[in-house]
């Protein structure tokens, strides 16, 4: 046998020892290939199948250390230029190497050493597979009878076992692994083992039809058809789309971060899944609850920002002022970095609407590099929006802070929690109860939702809570909380904010420059004082977008370029005032008192009115006071009456007259503890006849007016 031999790369055919096939070659290196053997190895050539058969130019180290030597038997050159070759196999050769020179491959190699065999063993293998095979014919109808049963008259192991491997049906890299075996008692049993699988398969068929038949009508034809795809693919071990997908699940479950106590509950539900009948409606709630599982971010962490002053920085640009809020913010990163093992902060910020609560929340998330979320909590009156719903239920789903952690996509995002003292208690339960668990720093780390029904850590996230009502938040959920009150701006701070941060916003957002727009800052105090009455700066925000807004408009009409905003022309813009600031405040009235108040807008002056007529000294009390304030007006009135004489007024006057008690603005309820003192200065103010306070008092002296 030669020792070097060139290599025929083979597509899609394979040839055995003992057979023959006809390949046509039409390329000039294949009919150079076919020359040199004829020409210097007596017409022999090593057939070799690659790995990949569709890889044009295969790596030499890829090639199969085994192949069959063939031998050329004709050759003919046909008209359109191919050559058509008949080459018989002879027997199998192992290569020890492979050498590549001009596109053309050759092997060296060494002979496969055939052990001497048993003859009564060749004898019964040989029985054994032409028994079986008569019975596989018999079975099998797709088997080829021609082919297979003129193999009856072979009585040599290695040829038969290679001509029955070279006439089953089989794919290609079963019949490879043919060739490799280089034992014919091995290949025997391979054969035998195809055999009995393929007659097993057919009866494995002909059981469901038998099962199918007594089902099938005209509606159920499709269904039967599709399953009986599915059930012969899981006899056959084929991988379906439920089979891809069942395995991309268990990747996904090998791969998650959670603890095995996790792991093991959702790889239980895979197998009840991967069991399950397509057509159970449960199949779907099942696949969305390991869903949810998967899409949790289980331990999976943002670096915080530890630069101090670069977190400060950050706040001051977006908020100005609040500085309660930001110094316990740098507080909580200090304290952290020191000890590296802290619990995050339940904050909760409380202020009237417009002050920033929730985009201060948004601006700490910021600062601090981590991911936000936020849920709204007003109007809720189901626990079960906090903490989901049971699987039992149709449509059932997380609750809210579930549904926020996977929106987050971390396990330490800052957890915006908004509008706290607006849910509300009813037959469904009480929401703000089931918030215990989720806001108590010693609580959190095993948090249950009743949909997932397994313990999520939420001890890393910073919660941050948002309330207009202190008194609203029931007590036991105030009390595990950080309050932080945020309250309303001073008309200065409106003016700052306005100033470095409205009007740029504003004007970037109408298409203006400030070339173009000059405002000065008292037109911003004038809008301030007479347009709005607010805690924050929603409205004055409203009100610039409005002014912006006629000023674009009388660009694009007239070409106007310039435009300058004043107290002369605001008017043109904003129409006549809303509110009167303080304008008779410095004027001296008889029976009238300015009295400090304070409302959700900030700090105001209540004018208190005293007047007095012809009567029997009846007190009378108007503008919506609360019991508290009417008490007040009571004492004020009776003090006076017992220290008329002190105050050098008349008795009678008192007595014979009737007097009538205003607090202007009517129809805002008014109440308070601390209205005394200017309740009995207007009405010593209206008695006295005089609106003048000219020497201070001296216990033991009478006042002087």
């Amino acid at each position: 046998m030669k020792t070097n031999l060139p290599v025929l790369l083979l597509r899609n055919v394979i040839l055995f020892p003992c057979s023959e096939i006809r390949i046509e070659f039409e390329t000039f290196e294949e009919k150079q290939l076919l020359s040199l053997a004829e020409a210097y190895y007596q017409g022999h050539i090593l057939l070799v199948l690659p790995k990949d058969p569709l890889e044009v130019d295969p790596d030499i180290l890829e090639l199969p250390k085994m192949g069959v030597i063939g031998q050329i038997k004709m050759k003919m050159d046909m008209p359109n230029g191919k050559t058509r070759v008949i080459i018989k196999g002879e027997t199998r050769a192992i290569v020890e190497t492979f050498t590549k020179e001009d596109d053309l491959f050759e092997a060296t190699l060494k002979s496969v050493t055939e052990d001497a065999i048993d003859v009564n063993k060749e004898k019964a293998y040989v029985r054994t597979l032409l028994r079986e095979l008569d019975n596989y014919i018999k079975e099998v109808p797709y088997a080829s009878n021609s082919g297979l049963s003129s193999l009856r008259g072979v009585d040599s192991i290695y040829e038969l076992t290679d001509l029955i491997a070279l006439s089953l049906p089989g794919n290609l890299s079963r019949k490879k692994e043919y060739i490799e075996e280089v034992n014919p008692f091995r290949r025997a049993e391979m054969l035998l083992d195809d055999m009995h699988h393929d007659v097993e398969i057919l009866k494995l068929e002909q059981d469901l039809d038998k099962r199918l038949s007594k089902e099938l009508d005209d509606q159920q034809k499709e269904f039967v058809l599709r399953e009986k795809i599915r059930l012969i693919k899981q006899e056959l071990g084929d991988i379906n789309d439920k089979d891809s997908e069942v395995e991309e699940l268990r990747k996904k479950i090998q791969n998650l971060k959670c603890n095995d106590k996790v792991k093991k509950r959702l790889f239980v539900e895979l197998s009840k899944y991967e069991t399950m009948n397509p057509n159970s409606p449960e199949m779907g709630m099942i696949k969305n609850y390991i869903d949810w599982f998967l899409d949790l971010p289980w331990n999976n962490f943002t670096v915080d920002c530890t630069n101090l002053q670069e977190v400060k920085n950050s706040l001051d640009e977006t908020h100005y002022g609040l500085e309660v809020v930001k110094t316990r913010i740098l507080e909580y990163l200090a304290v952290k970095q020191h000890t590296n093992n802290l619990k995050s902060p339940i904050l909760c910020l409380v202020g009237p609407p417009g002050v920033g609560k929730t985009t201060l929340a948004k601006s700490i998330a910021k600062s601090l590099h981590r991911k936000s979320t936020k849920i709204s909590v007003g109007g809720v009156n189901d626990e079960a929006e906090i903490v989901g719903h049971r699987r039992t239920y149709v449509g059932a789903a997380p609750g809210l802070i579930i549904q926020g952690m996977k929106k987050a996509g971390t396990s330490n995002p800052v957890f915006i929690i908004d509008e706290i003292d607006k849910m509300r208690k009813d037959i469904k339960g009480d929401p703000a109860s089931a918030l215990l668990e989720v806001l108590d720093p010693e609580q959190n780390k095993n948090f249950v939702d009743h949909y997932i029904e397994e313990e999520y850590d939420l001890s890393q996230v910073l919660f941050i809570t948002t309330a207009n009502y202190l008194d609203q938040i029931p007590e036991a959920l105030r009390d595990r909380l950080e309050i932080v009150e945020l309250s309303s701006y001073t008309e200065y701070e409106k003016q700052d904010i306005a100033l470095n941060h409205l009007i740029p916003n504003e004007l970037k957002e109408h298409g203006l420059t400030e070339n173009e727009v000059k405002i000065d800052s008292k037109v911003i105090l004038t809008i301030i004082r007479n347009y709005t009455k607010e805690a924050g700066v929603r409205e004055l925000e409203r009100l610039l977008a409005s002014i912006l807004r006629k000023m674009v408009m009388e660009k694009v009409s007239s070409k106007k370029k310039n435009f300058v905003l004043t107290n002369r022309n605001l008017e043109n813009y904003l129409g006549k005032k809303k509110f009167i600031y303080n304008e008779s405040d410095t004027k001296g009235s008889i029976g009238v008192v300015n009295g400090l108040a304070y409302t959700i807008y900030g700090g105001d002056l209540l004018p208190i009115e005293a007047t007095l007529f012809k009567g029997k000294g009846n007190l009378i009390l108007t503008g919506s006071l609360g019991d508290v304030m009417k008490e007040s007006a009571m004492l004020s009135f009776s003090y006076i009456k017992s220290h008329a004489d002190e105050f050098h007024i008349p008795y009678r006057k008192i007595v014979e007259n009737e007097i009538h008690i205003h607090v202007p603005e009517g129809a805002i309820p008014k109440d308070g503890p601390s209205a005394g003192v200017t309740l009995t200065t207007t009405l010593i103010s209206l008695f006295t006849n005089t609106n003048k306070y000219q020497s201070r008092y001296d216990w033991g002296n009478d006042f002087t007016w």
